[in-house]
């Protein structure tokens, strides 16, 4: 039986597949979101209908991802050679076929819109208006936090990205934050019904993120992420050449963003720095090769400049493994400073080789560290993120059916 009286939802991710790969191109933490919450719906009787962009001409138009779970690949646009700032423009294409797959359907076919990101938001007003249905909404990102601490290089948000941020403010019935720092943004920034938004904190998967006692000598520094200016890689190096204590740095991840016009910047950095000979480039790696990775890890470094969440540092806590991060956004909720990890302020690699320092040298200060972290990682499960959210869509429905009513 659906859980609270919710059938089906349509979950919207059009700017990225959450069957990609996280760590490459545009797939990072949101695609492992949505398919976990997607995944933890379905085990409770509603069924989830994906809503994606083509990229490919090779992909099926639909794809049974799971158990109650459907993943539409919709044709918007080219199917290759775009980027995410090209999709504005495609996003009409889009909302047509999503349309279309619902018209095959009696009316009432979705109980509720769920979407992701401010590129599926504006698809998910017009679904709103053309079905009746409630529209929750995930930021994720938000372009005036991108643009208030850019990295060197990066480039700032659009302002038709603001612009449709505002937008999606002002329609969706609720608004979901990871944090209670970002639901403060979305309220002081955006101009949020502060009755609308609610925090849910993102998931960590504790089958596949266990913990083992690390055997790596010299102890390993692990990055994981999509290398771009954002994440902020550089700066694990930079503080790496700092550190005059035997250890290795180990950067997982592929090139995105910003980050694929200079696709050498980071080895080309560690020759320069000469510790080319204790960093290795790892590419992206399945969830459970990055299991392994963070096991093997003395300590995870999380330096972005911005982070609505951060997944790395409580899947990291979950296998054991502390955490030195940036006391930016969702890093501050994600990171129990002076209990699971250190929190830095800014980006001075100096700083980064002082709180990574201890993890390195002192191995019953790290073993502490990392069996809190274990407890702090245990309160994040999916499954509570799913009760959660499934009590702002009940919320959702609830004051839709109220306004009929009251309309009535």
């Amino acid at each position: 039986m659906a859980a609270r009286g919710i059938r089906r939802v349509a979950m919207l991710s059009a700017h990225t597949s959450p069957l990609d790969q996280p760590g490459t191109g545009d797939a990072g933490g949101m695609n492992v979101y949505v398919l976990e919450l997607s995944r933890r719906l379905a085990a409770r009787g509603i069924e989830v209908e994906v809503f994606t962009r083509a990229t490919s001409r090779h992909l099926p138009p639909v794809v049974e991802a799971d158990e109650g779970i459907r993943v539409h690949h919709v044709a918007a646009g080219p199917f290759e050679g775009l980027t995410k700032g090209d999709l504005p423009s495609q996003l009409c294409s889009f909302v047509r076929d999503v349309l279309r797959v619902e018209a095959w359907h009696e009316p009432g076919y979705f109980d509720l819109v769920h979407s992701h990101y401010w590129l599926s938001g504006q698809v998910g007003t017009v679904l709103r208006e053309r079905w009746g249905v409630p529209l929750v909404h995930s930021m994720h990102t938000m372009a005036k936090v991108k643009n208030a601490s850019l990295a060197a290089g990066d480039r700032p948000e659009p302002v038709g990205r603001v612009a449709g941020e505002e937008e999606i403010v002002r329609f969706a019935d609720r608004l979901i934050a990871n944090t209670a720092e970002e639901r403060r943004e979305l309220i002081d920034l955006y101009e949020a019904d502060p009755r609308a938004v609610e925090v849910v904190h993102p998931g960590v998967d504790l089958d596949v993120f266990s913990a083992t006692e690390p055997d790596d000598e010299p102890p390993l520094v692990v990055f994981a992420g999509r290398i771009q200016p954002l994440k902020a890689p550089d700066v694990v190096l930079h503080a790496s050449a700092l550190l005059d204590v035997p250890h290795r740095v180990a950067i997982i991840g592929g090139p995105s963003g910003s980050g694929l016009d200079r696709p050498t910047e980071l080895t080309d950095l560690a020759r320069e720095l000469g510790i080319a000979d204790r960093v290795e480039f790892v590419p992206t790696v399945t969830q459970a090769e990055l299991a392994t990775w963070y096991s093997r890890a003395a300590v995870v470094c999380v330096p972005s400049y911005s982070e609505s969440f951060g997944l790395v540092a409580i899947e990291a806590q979950a296998c054991g493994t502390p955490v030195v991060a940036a006391a930016v956004g969702g890093l501050t909720t994600a990171v129990a400073d002076g209990v699971t990890g250190t929190l830095v302020d800014g980006h001075d690699p100096a700083a980064y080789a002082a709180a990574l320092r201890p993890y390195l040298t002192d191995r019953e200060f790290r073993s502490d560290a990392g069996a809190k972290a274990v407890r702090h990682a245990e309160s994040f499960g999916w499954d509570v993120t799913a009760e959660r959210t499934l009590d702002v869509y009940a919320a959702a429905l609830h004051d839709r059916e109220a306004a009929r009513e009251e309309a009535g």
